[in-house]
C-alpha cells in the first residue's frame, strides 16, 4: 500500500465496564469515557497507515484535538473512522470521527509521526539510564 492522502481506517469495539468514565477516573458517570474514545480514534488512524509506512516503522500519536459530543452506555458498540488529510514528511494528520449505534459521539483532528520502532524504543529506554 502507498502512503497517500485519503487513506481511511475504522476501528470498532463494544463498551465494557473498564471503559466507563467512572472506571478510568475521568468522570463520575458510567458512560463511555473520553480516554477510551481517544484510544479508539488513535487506533483507527494508526492501523489505517500501518502497511504504508515501511517495514520497521510505526506511527506515534503527538497531538489530538477532539470534542466528545454525546454519551454512550455500557454494552453499546462504538466505532471510529479516520481519514488521512495531510502528509508533511513524517508528520501525518487525520480527521477522526466516532459513532455509537445512534449518533456521532466525537470528532476532531489527530496528528501522528512516523518513527523507526527500534530506535524509538531504545531512545525511550535510555531515559532510565539518566535517573
Amino acid at each position: 500500500m502507498e502512503l497517500k492522502i485519503g487513506i481511511k481506517g475504522k476501528k470498532t469495539l463494544v463498551v465494557l465496564e473498564k471503559m466507563l468514565a467512572n472506571s478510568v477516573g475521568s468522570g463520575a458517570i458510567p458512560v463511555f469515557s473520553t480516554p477510551w474514545m481517544v484510544a479508539l480514534m488513535e487506533g483507527a488512524a494508526q492501523e489505517s497507515v500501518a502497511d504504508a509506512i515501511g517495514e520497521g516503522n510505526v506511527t506515534v500519536g503527538t497531538s489530538l484535538e477532539i470534542s466528545h459530543l454525546a454519551a454512550t452506555p455500557l454494552g453499546m458498540e462504538v466505532y471510529a473512522e479516520s481519514e488521512l488529510v495531510e502528509i508533511d514528511g513524517r508528520r501525518l494528520v487525520f480527521n477522526v470521527v466516532a459513532y455509537d449505534g445512534v449518533e456521532k459521539i466525537g470528532e476532531g483532528k489527530h496528528q501522528r509521526f512516523i518513527v523507526g520502532a527500534e530506535r524509538f524504543v531504545d531512545k525511550c529506554k535510555s531515559k532510565m539510564e539518566k535517573i
